[in-house]
């Protein structure tokens, strides 16, 4: 697959008061995230109704970063949705929500960008949170030459399904390990090597926990590791606040922009923060379940990082593993993690000028990390 294609840039101004516009057809990745807008209970050309900014960003004509993105990846279903089909609704008001809160199947839909030729050893490359596949634009083309590199999108996120919580998919991290193992199947039948960034990594090293025989290697980029890493910045705590909580995560500065650039020194560019603020401005989706998931890190976390240093320190543990860590991460301290792996002997690569999102910060400088760690 060729690298991202370079994208015109467009400009954007701060969402105030609703914006009254003609309609238009709708772009064609926001046609196959929702195929059926028949059943929205409000027609504003913008999503369900629970965009609490109001109104949405102002586009340029022709295809944006967003359309462009989309374009370069596929629709893979896993992970079964759990009870009844009932049509899922608003935790407000009993409202019918729009088609991208409500479950498109039996089977769940994440979004995945694959690189590299089918032939070559697959490289699992797993967003944090919260964040989108879309982080790994730069280093997908650094390891096409030599893996099949693979990105996604968790449900809740990027372009992947967005089910209402309870409504068949509750944003637990039990189910994200599940449905973790689900996507792999689908993806990855045979061994593979897997990259992970963040507060996901707890989910993975379970995952792997049961699953060493189909792993190369395991590469963390920045993990909550030790008990200082247990507590939720604030950035992403405010989203676990009841009622105001479900106001900050519906504003896609808040929710995305403010989420990056906090936690390290990403300077965002405009054309990529509309790539981030997009699933904001269709649907109420994905700020219901960024509260959601918010709730679960904050409930289960800490118990999550704890068995995570366990496993890793097992005696059973005998996958090859490498910690890479930005140094300049505003949101994880960098004290004890060298302890921890040095008593292990797990490899620590670091990044002096990466933050949280290493990905973000120094793509390509990562991707050849990547490449360096997964030869041996």
């Amino acid at each position: 697959m060729a690298p991202p294609l370079a994208a015109p840039r467009f400009h954007a101004a701060p969402p105030r008061g609703l914006l009254l516009r003609p309609r238009k057809p709708l772009p064609t990745w926001r046609r196959a995230a929702r195929p059926d807008d028949q059943d929205l209970y409000v027609d504003d050309d913008i999503g369900d109704g629970f965009s609490f900014s109001g109104g949405k960003y102002a586009e340029a004509e022709g295809p944006s970063k967003s359309d462009e993105w989309f374009a370069q990846g596929r629709m893979v279903k896993a992970h079964a949705l759990y009870g009844n089909k009932e049509k899922a609704k608003d935790p407000f008001f009993g409202l019918t929500m729009g088609s991208g809160s409500q479950s498109s199947g039996d089977v769940f839909n994440w979004f995945c960008v694959e690189a590299g030729s089918s032939s070559n050893p697959t490289v699992l490359l797993i967003h944090g949170f919260p964040s989108q596949a879309y982080s790994y634009r730069n280093v997908l083309p650094v390891l096409s030459d030599k893996y099949r590199s693979i990105a996604f999108d968790w449900l809740g996120f990027g372009f992947s399904d967005k089910p209402q919580p309870k409504y068949g998919f509750d944003y637990t991290l039990d189910e994200y390990t599940s449905a973790l193992e689900s996507l792999i199947d689908a993806v990855a039948p045979d061994k593979l090597s897997i990259v992970v960034q963040g507060y996901f990594a707890p989910i993975v090293v379970k995952y792997a926990k049961e699953h060493q025989d189909k792993l190369n290697h395991l590469i963390l980029v920045n993990p909550p590791i030790t008990d200082k890493h247990a507590k939720l910045p604030s950035t992403l705590a405010c989203f676990s606040n009841f009622l105001l909580g479900e106001v900050f995560s519906q504003d896609p500065l808040r929710a995305s922009d403010k989420a990056l650039t906090s936690s390290g020194p990403y300077m965002m560019k405009e054309e990529d923060a509309t790539v981030y603020r997009r699933p904001y401005l269709v649907s109420g989706a994905s700020g219901f379940a960024l509260n959601a998931i918010t709730r679960a890190m904050g409930k289960d976390l800490k118990a999550y990082i704890e068995s995570m240093r366990s496993i890793l320190a097992s005696d059973s543990w005998n996958t090859k593993t490498t910690i890479c860590w930005g140094l300049r991460d505003r949101w994880l301290t960098y004290d004890g993690v060298e302890d921890f792996c040095d008593g292990l002997k797990h490899n620590v690569v670091q990044l002096p000028m990466a933050g949280h999102h290493a990905q973000e910060d120094r793509g390509e400088e990562l991707g050849n990390i990547l490449k360096r760690i997964l030869r041996v």
